[in-house]
């Protein structure tokens, strides 16, 4: 006869095997579950130690090329690093240049929505920001890739010159609105994916041309200190730093087009003027060009603005030697770009600006910098130029122009691939296993 302690002991032995059964499930889960997780980190720590392996490989590639005696293209055709001297070191950027085309892959965020993010200016004085933003969006494959493991940096797609036009209140000096978005777009991506949390965001990067893009990324203390910031505003006074960031150069499209009057700049024609310059009275440097120089010598064009009836601003451009590129509000100038395109040696006048893909040019085979000091003696400097370095300068103009040239699509060596080629080197040099 079951006796009803006999039954409920019996309930019991039974409640507590389904309890240890369910403790045994639940521990079988935790450790699948894991199981599942450390694989998933196993797998990114692998897959990121292939990325650092063939970085590593590439730098050894670009170094033998770099001291080799030997100087061969792998290509037919007009597109090649010529042995010229505006390169610092022209088979060790060949080198790099093909390990990039190789090697390089970049994940563009998805994240963010229209008119701010994947968009930009594709027209004005900051085309160069849209026009970057939609090359890597639409048409650049060869580089982009669509799994985050497999990339070498990430692009943050927002356009701070969109985020002025749209968030900025008009004369309200408050520059909150725009170190919100950049602190909200990336909590978004840092909370999604674990990419920006594994580097601190010391393989990201953003493009920004707008003078005010260094007070944008102050919303987010590693997007400031750590990311790879690409600026027209290449200040090396302020928050720029050459190791990390890359200098933007700062195109001036009006229609978004190159002006007709550069396509093909005559090679040999006459310049009969010294030096011109014509632009808006700002910043703390074209005053005192102004003050010595506007009106004062007709071998010296200086004006604000170009007076009626005196002729086109870009033919002024092709019949000067020298044409002047004093900073404005900050650093960068269109006329940097415009003076190449023209033909016309830049005159660079500027403090701490960081001339763009100053890794790979130099700067003084192909333009003449003046200190600021000596702007009162701007016209006996240049005068003072032989006719054998003109010559030179005018060479390395030549060489170097198809590196300032946006192409749509993008060509091999044009802007838009040395943009991606400074931000490849600083990757290159950044170990990050």
């Amino acid at each position: 006869m079951v006796t009803r302690d006999s039954s409920r002991s019996s309930r019991d032995q039974m409640s507590c095997r389904f309890i240890i059964f369910l403790l045994v499930l639940a521990s079988i889960c935790v450790i699948l579950m894991g199981i599942s997780v450390w694989r998933k980190i196993w797998t990114r720590s692998g897959k990121r130690q292939i990325l650092e392996r063939g970085l590593a490989a590439a730098r050894a590639v670009i170094r033998r090329a770099g001291s080799s005696s030997n100087f061969l293209t792998t290509r037919n055709d007009t597109d090649y690093v010529p042995n010229s001297v505006v390169y610092r070191n022209p088979k060790a950027f060949y080198q790099s240049y093909v390990e990039m085309e190789k090697r390089f892959k970049v994940y563009v965020y998805e994240e963010g929505e229209l008119p701010i993010s994947h968009d930009g200016p594709c027209k004005n004085i900051y085309a160069i920001e849209g026009r970057f933003i939609h090359e890597m969006e639409n048409s650049a494959k060869r580089f982009r890739t669509r799994e985050g493991e497999r990339a070498h940096v990430y692009f943050m797609p927002f356009s701070v010159t969109w985020m002025v036009k749209y968030l900025y209140e008009a004369n309200s000096r408050d520059l909150n609105p725009l170190r919100r978005y950049v602190a909200d777009y990336i909590n978004l991506i840092s909370t999604r994916y674990p990419f920006w949390n594994t580097t601190k965001g010391a393989d990201h990067f953003i493009v920004a041309c707008h003078d005010w893009g260094p007070h944008a990324t102050e919303g987010n203390q590693f997007l400031y200190n750590t990311s790879i910031r690409v600026f027209c505003n290449a200040n090396s006074s302020e928050s720029f730093n050459p190791q990390k960031d890359v200098s933007l150069p700062e195109i001036h499209l009006l229609t978004g087009e190159m002006p007709s009057a550069f396509h093909s700049p005559p090679e040999n024609a006459t310049r009969p003027l010294l030096a011109f310059f014509a632009g808006g009275l700002h910043g703390i440097i074209r005053p005192i060009l102004f003050q010595h120089w506007k009106g004062r010598d007709d071998d010296m064009q200086v004006h604000e603005y170009l007076p009626e009836g005196m002729g086109d601003y870009h033919n002024f451009m092709l019949k000067s030697k020298f044409c002047l590129c004093p900073s404005g509000y900050e650093v960068a100038s269109p006329r940097v770009v415009e003076a190449i395109y023209a033909g016309c040696v830049p005159v660079i006048l500027s403090d701490s600006y960081v001339l763009p893909f100053s890794d790979v040019l130099k700067w003084d085979e192909f333009s003449i910098s003046v200190e600021i000091s000596d702007i009162p003696r701007l016209k006996e400097i240049l005068s003072s130029v032989s006719e054998e370095k003109y010559r030179r300068l005018k060479e390395g103009l030549k060489t170097v122009r198809k590196h300032f040239v946006l192409n749509n699509p993008a060509k091999r060596f044009d802007v838009f691939h040395m943009i991606l080629h400074s931000i490849w080197l600083r990757r290159l040099n950044v170990g990050l296993a």
